[in-house]
Order: C-alpha cells, then structure tokens, then sequence
C-alpha cells in the first residue's frame, strides 16, 4: 500500500500530465499530503495555486476558471462537511457539464462507521458523478463534466526523510487529453425554420455554433445575445403574444442547448410541427428530453426553406418591437443591463447572474459580439455568483460581472479573499428579489416577508469593510462614465435603481406596449 505522500504525490503527478494545471486548495489537515505536493509543484511554476478558505466558495471559484479555460480545474479539500459543501458546485457542473475536478481527502475505509472524527461515508456523496475511491495510485480517466476522486490517506501524513529528498517532479511529459473526434449525422428540414441557442449552447464551443448558424441561414432567437450579432433582438418579449407567436409560426424549430429563460420562447418552440434538438447532455443528464429528432453533436445540414420573406418577417417583427421598447426614456434595472450590454468594451469577458440580469440583457439588449460571456445556467442558482466570477476575472485581462443584490449578498465570504484581476463587478440593488414582483406570487398575502425579502443592507458600506472600492450611481449617465473608466483591480459599481414594485409595473407597460405596436403594425388587431 502507496503511504498518503505516496498517493498524494502520484495522484498530481498524474493530474499535471493531462495538463490539469489550476488547483483551488481549501486548507484542512487530512488533506495534508495534497496541499504539501501541491505547494512543492507551484515551488516548481508547474501549475496555478489558489488557497480559498470557505469550501463553497472554492468549488464555485473553481468552476468559473474551468469555464474560462474549457479545461479541467481541481478543488481540494479535507473530510467531512469540508467535502459536502461542494456540492451545489458539482450540481452545476454536472448539469452544465462543466470540467470540475472534486478532490476530497478521507480516512481510510476501514474507519468508516466507526464513529472516526470528520468522517463519513463520501463515495458517492455527489449523486451522478462516478466516485473514484482511491487508497493506492490509479490511472484516472477525465472525460466532459465534473469528476470525483476521493483519496484515503492514512497517517502519517506528512513526508518522511526519504520523500523529502525525493525528486518526484522529475521527467514530467505533459500531454493533455484531446477531444474526441465526431462524425456528424445529418438534419434534413423543408420549410420555414428558426435557430434557437440556449444561453449555455449545450456546451459547444462557440465558434462552432457561430458556423453552423452561418451554414443554416436561418432566423436565430438567442438567450445569449452578446455573443450572436445576427440574432433577433427583443423575441422573448414580442413572443409573449399569442398572435405575434401565431404570425411567426415556424414549420420547425433548431435548439441548441436548454432554453431556460423564458417562456415565450419555449411557448413558441412548443407551437412548431417539428422540434430537432442538439444536446449532449440527453445522452445521459437529460435523458427525458424529446424531440422529432435528437443529436448529442452539431449535425450537418440540408436545409430548404420555402418562404422567402421569412428573414424578411423577422427583421420587420424585431424593429418594431425595438421602436415600441425604447420609446419611453428613463431610469429602471433594464435600462442600466441594456446600457451595460451595449458599453462594455470589447475584448473582454461577462458573467451574468441569474434572476433578472439574465432574463433583462435577453429581453432588452441589442445583439453584439466581442464578449466573453458566462452564466451558471446548468441549474441557475444564485448561489455562489461573486466566487464564479472571481474564477473567470483571473483568465482574462479585463472581466466585468453584473448580478442582484441578493445574489451578491448570498456570496459574501468571496470578499474575503478577492482575485488578482482587472474586474469591475455591477449589483443592480432593488432591495430585494426583483424577479419575484413579475411572478404569479407577487400579490399573495406576506410577500414582502417570504418572496421580496428586501434585506434594508448599505451594500457600499459592506464591500467598503472588504476593502473593495465602491462607487454608487443612480442614473444612465454615470453609469455610461464609470463603463468608460479602464480600472486596474477590483471594483464594485453599486447601481442603485427605483423600486421593485415599480419596475413590475414598468416591464408590465414595455410588454403592453409592445404588443399593440406589433399588431397594429402586422395588421395583427
């Protein structure tokens, strides 16, 4: 049997040569012999170490670096509850199939059950992620989505005399894992189509999805607009008519990826004879998902569409709304997300978060390109938002983040250890979860107290107390001046915008005043 140096120094000298190299240690004690050799291999500018002490914050940290770099991040940590509070990170890996690697120190097998200090049975903990229960050095096999090596590590658990001297870093051959290589089947469609892209893209790489919407030809609703400048602007708001959806009815519909943004869109998916849907995740996550027919890869085309003004509909539909959208000028969440979208230079990258900043810069910005944009939208929680973006703030030269002022609040352990980046992160501040006023809830009896949940919190002040420099604006104009400013370091933008209750009212008008135009322009009425 391999001691715990052994099987600590094995397991990263493996790790290194498929070309993992940022690792997100959490200190503890079990997990001695990992933070050791970790330490002797950063010592050696072998790979990229960042120390988080919040357990749950680190997956979540982790996470945002593996979806900036495409590759496999490792995060480590003790036993016990050190290793469950990785979970909600898992959870979102999993359903986004992100490459997080989960590293959990254990005792050794035979202490489980025993009433052993910080131990509990870990296999399988992460239910749907195969557990590799490792007492001696094995071959590990990382594939597309989150993997989990539990390691036991019996005492002693430091090196020895011997291993000290020991040149175990020696004669590395790094040679990352290449992506498999996929013939394409082939998607034969007649008709009037449309391309649908989800926010996440099913995890395709973005280039990709860009080709095969230039080889469809094809109108395209994208959840994210920032990153497909031929998109159509504004469709989760126009498709909230039904008889704009009825005008538009597509003979089939294309999606990529989940569309979990609105409901228009997927009541409009729903209205098509035929849906085809591109997703490798029904493979396996995804499994009940249908459609006419399913591919787990981009497939090739054979597209023939009959009509040859729908491009022309769509365009039309599209300005019509924007004239009917912009018309009224003034200050709300959606003005500021739409300023955001538009002003942000390019070159560099975005995190949305969820709630209603995701479902805003869907809705209300024009398409573009030039941006790096990212979301937590395999489960789309809200937790864990400010250590994602901290994860991606340290691939690029300049990051910007924009979330609610819940979500900020819910992540607040993050300030205490803050990125070595360029990164200015927006907290729209409605006091309260805004989403939750544009809900079916928003009359019930005690709203307030169990849905809007104001929390009546100087969120200046408290980033201020994390030595983060913050800044407050209240209108579009110094929000346009602070976009404009190029900052070096960390930089919190507190915008401060009206009332939940009145933004409700607000959308409620946009959308009413939307549809008229349209049916009055499309002779709809």
């Amino acid at each position: 049997m391999s001691t715990s140096t052994d099987l600590a120094r094995a397991t990263i000298r493996q790790l290194i040569e498929a070309g993992v190299s940022e690792y997100v240690l959490s200190p503890g004690s079990r997990n001695a012999p990992l933070s050791i050799a970790l330490h002797e291999a950063k010592e050696r500018g072998l790979i990229e170490l960042h120390v988080k002490l919040d357990e749950r914050g680190a997956g979540f940290y982790a996470l945002g670096i593996s979806k900036a770099s495409n590759n496999y991040v490792a995060v480590i940590c003790t036993s016990g509850t050190a290793a469950a509070n990785y979970h909600p990170a898992v959870l979102e890996a999993l359903h986004a199939e992100n490459k997080l690697l989960v590293i959990t120190a254990d005792r050794p097998e035979r202490l489980r059950k025993t009433g052993a200090n910080q131990t509990t049975d870990q296999v399988g903990i992460f239910k749907g992620v195969i557990t590799h229960d490792l007492y001696t050095a094995s071959k590990i096999e990382l594939n597309s989505g989150p993997v989990h090596l539990n390691l036991q590590f019996d005492e002693p658990l430091l090196p020895n005399e011997s291993q000290l001297k020991s040149d175990w870093l020696s004669g590395l051959h790094i040679n990352p894992q290449s992506a498999k290589i996929n013939n394409p089947k082939v998607l034969s469609a007649t008709g009037n189509g449309l391309l649908v892209i989800g926010h996440d893209r099913g995890g395709f790489d973005l280039q990709e999805v860009r080709n095969f919407a230039d080889e469809l030809g094809l109108p395209i609703i994208a959840e994210d607009p920032l990153s497909f400048s031929g998109a159509c602007a504004h469709a989760s708001i126009f498709l909230a008519d039904e008889k704009v959806r009825e005008y538009l009815k597509p003979d089939y519909v294309i999606v990529i990826g989940r569309t979990t943004l609105s409901r228009s869109i997927n009541s409009y998916i729903q209205s098509a004879e035929k849906s085809y849907v591109i997703d490798p995740r029904i493979a396996s996550i995804d499994s009940k998902r249908t459609g006419t027919e399913v591919f787990f890869t981009l497939p090739k085309p054979e597209i023939k569409t009959l009509n040859p003004s729908w491009m022309i509909d769509w365009k039309e539909v599209s300005r019509i709304a924007g004239e009917a959208i912009n018309s009224e000028k003034g200050w709300s969440e959606q003005v500021a997300l739409s300023l955001i979208a538009r002003e942000l230079p390019n070159e560099s990258a975005l995190f949305i978060g969820s709630s209603r900043p995701i479902r805003d810069i869907e809705g209300f910005s024009k398409p573009r390109s030039g941006l790096a944009t990212f979301a937590n939208r395999g489960l789309a929680g809200i937790d864990g938002n400010l250590s994602t973006i901290f994860g991606i703030a340290t691939q690029f030269e300049r990051s910007f983040g924009v979330v609610g002022d819940l979500t900020f609040l819910h992540d607040l352990s993050a300030l205490a250890n803050l990125p070595k980046a360029n990164l200015t992160l927006f907290v729209i501040d409605n006091n309260g979860g805004g989403i939750f006023s544009t809900l079916p809830q928003a009359g019930v009896k005690g709203f307030d107290e169990i849905f809007g949940t104001p929390q009546n919190q100087d969120l200046a002040q408290i980033a201020k107390a994390f030595k983060v420099e913050v800044e407050v604006v209240k209108n579009d104009s110094d929000l346009s001046r602070v976009i404009a400013h190029d900052r070096i370091g960390v930089h919190f933008i507190i915008v401060e915008v009206p009332t939940r209750d009145l933004n409700a009212r607000k959308l409620k008008e946009v959308y009413e005043r939307t549809s008229s135009a349209l049916r009055i322009g499309l002779n709809l009425a």
